[in-house]
């Protein structure tokens, strides 16, 4: 039985100097990428005619191609110009999801598994996807571990890390939840499976301290600053389930939908609180220009 491999929603991807609709066919199962997963991807957001750090999110995704061992062949500034070009192909009232991408084609001469840097492609892919997760989400504690540098490739933004947070929201969903609070390999909170995460108790705002092996994400680093510059006190550390379950409130942070309140930790209700209402707020108004720009 063959499977629908077109797009959900509206896409236009630029591969090989044009642009495609739908879901092309660009790996093969020979692909390095398919088999050995040398794969790097971005992701920023336009709506309402406004692109938030995209010219970061095209900065980062060079470096994870370095990272991967793969060769960045677009400079930054070509991927964004490219990007406002793709956004340009949408109706312009639905949010967009713009994801550049490198990948490796084959494996490095002598070693299949390597990848060979000279194979490296790029393409960059548009798509719509309404901004959500305002209502508040729920989190438990996921039994899996996020990896340290030694054991994955976690100084890249690469999709070989992506399936251990796929089991860890598909068992916070099992049991109930939205999503999941993960910890390292020493115990101490990193993240959610798929955003960063912050807390507040006493009215000073908490949020784990990068420490390489989960991505310190730009959304992330954009509220922090925001938070600080509006008179927050706001710090890194390294932090416990049980600092967690005893904050006054939590919030998730990350490009897909910008600052979520959490609702629930396991046993432990929440209600959305000032400190995240304010973070969204001074996020938005930096985002649309309403407020002086924070660098």
């Amino acid at each position: 039985m063959a499977v629908d491999t077109s797009p959900r929603t509206a896409t236009w991807t630029y591969v090989d100097g044009e642009w495609l609709s739908g879901n092309p066919p660009l790996i093969g199962p020979t692909s390095h990428a398919m088999w050995l997963g040398s794969t790097v991807f971005d992701g920023a957001r336009w709506f309402d005619g406004i692109a938030p750090d995209l010219d970061l999110h095209c900065q980062r995704i060079n470096r994870s191609a370095v990272a991967m061992g793969l060769k960045p062949l677009k400079m930054a500034e070509e991927i964004e110009a490219l990007a406002w070009e793709g956004v340009k192909k949408f109706d312009g009232k639905t949010p967009i999801y713009i994801k550049p991408m490198y990948w490796g084609e084959h494996g490095s001469p002598g070693s299949v598994v390597a990848v060979d840097v000279e194979s490296t492609r790029f393409a960059l892919c548009l798509f719509e996807a309404a901004l959500g997760g305002h209502g508040g989400v729920t989190l438990t504690v996921s039994p899996f571990r996020r990896p340290s540098p030694e054991t994955a490739m976690t100084d890249a933004k690469t999709g070989s890390l992506y399936p251990n947070s796929g089991r860890m929201i598909v068992e916070a969903k099992k049991r109930g939840f939205d999503n999941a609070l993960v910890r390292d390999m020493n115990g101490n909170v990193v993240e959610t499976a798929s955003s960063n995460v912050f807390m507040v108790k006493d009215g000073v705002v908490y949020t784990p301290v990068a420490n390489r092996t989960f991505l310190a994400g730009i959304t992330r680093a954009r509220v922090m600053g925001l938070l600080r510059r509006a008179g927050f006190d706001v710090r890194e550390e390294t932090l416990s389930v049980e600092q967690f379950m005893a904050a006054d409130e939590i919030f998730t942070t990350g490009n897909y939908s910008k600052v979520v309140s959490v609702n629930r930790l396991d046993s432990r209700e929440f209600q959305r609180g000032p400190i995240a209402r304010k973070a969204l707020e001074l996020y938005m108004d930096w985002a649309y220009g309403r407020s002086a720009s924070e660098e």
